[in-house]
């Protein structure tokens, strides 16, 4: 089979199971599996493909086809100009989380401790660590598998970084210049009707936020001002109709709390400094 043809083929299949960028998709995996560039695709469109290269591209649209998230098929996912090695057991690392980094790495500098509660793959803190150098940091996940993810990813990108298990501030002691969290947000009712290759592939736990979708960032608010250094900043990804509700939880121990929008104007972001 060429690669033509086995793109072809891939793109059939991924339309007529309703994957919704199924041109796009087939094309990475094609990259993927046939260890294949765009350009040498497009200079070599008739090259044959491996035996080898061809079974494991038609098992992956296979896959892709039962709406198994792309990332979680090459194990990749690109954020913040790194790539950040995801499974199952951690969420997809999306663009709009990079607002929150884009916003805390204005207020950091070298010699500053940051705690990343919820860290899953770890993509805001090591995003954090290699985007702003001497930096101390700390990443604290319920999930042991998540921090297994979360290690691994530190060791790909050189970034040293300590990682604990526990429920948010339970496993860590001391104070921190910055706490950054995207936490589970989402409403329990909202999570089954989420797209389907959220709902029944990325991990629940990291998904639901309880009935109203608040119940993280209530403790969150509460727990928090015992980890921060006096002005110290915290920093909230939210859902993009949470930020007046979250605004209003931090308002008490907070000042300067502001809500960040995203590029397509949703609000995105919570953040606030510690109260003296």
């Amino acid at each position: 089979m060429t690669l033509s043809g086995l793109l072809r083929e891939g793109r059939e299949r991924l339309k007529s199971a309703g994957i919704p960028e199924w041109d796009l998709d087939a094309w990475y995996l094609l990259e993927y599996a046939a260890d294949c560039t765009r350009n040498e695709y497009f200079l070599y469109p008739e090259k044959e493909v491996s035996p080898s290269g061809e079974q494991l591209y038609r098992a992956l649209i296979r896959k892709r086809s039962a709406h198994i998230p792309l990332q979680y098929l090459t194990g990749r996912q690109e954020f913040m100009g790194f790539s950040f090695v995801v499974n199952e057991k951690v969420l997809i690392p999306r663009q709009d989380t990079e607002i929150l980094v884009e916003e805390a790495l204005r207020t950091l500098d070298a010699g500053m401790r940051v705690l990343d509660v919820c860290t899953g793959s770890g993509c805001i803190l090591l995003s954090l660590m290699r985007l702003c150098a001497g930096l101390e940091g700390t990443g604290t996940d319920l999930s042991e598998e998540a921090l297994q993810v979360a290690g691994e990813n530190a060791r790909r990108l050189g970034a040293r970084v300590s990682f604990v298990q526990g429920d948010l501030f339970e496993p860590v002691s001391g104070k921190y210049d910055c706490i950054v969290s995207n936490p589970p947000y989402i409403a329990s009712r909202e999570v089954d009707a989420l797209m389907e290759e959220v709902r029944g592939h990325e991990p629940r736990m990291a998904l639901d936020g309880g009935e109203d979708g608040l119940y993280f960032y209530r403790k969150i608010a509460v727990q928090s001002p015992k980890y921060l250094k006096d002005r110290g900043r915290i920093f909230l990804e939210i859902g993009f109709d949470q930020g007046e509700a979250v605004a209003g939880l931090l308002a008490p121990a907070f000042d300067e709390v502001r809500i960040v929008q995203d590029l397509a104007g949703l609000d995105r972001v919570v953040c606030g400094i510690l109260r003296s």
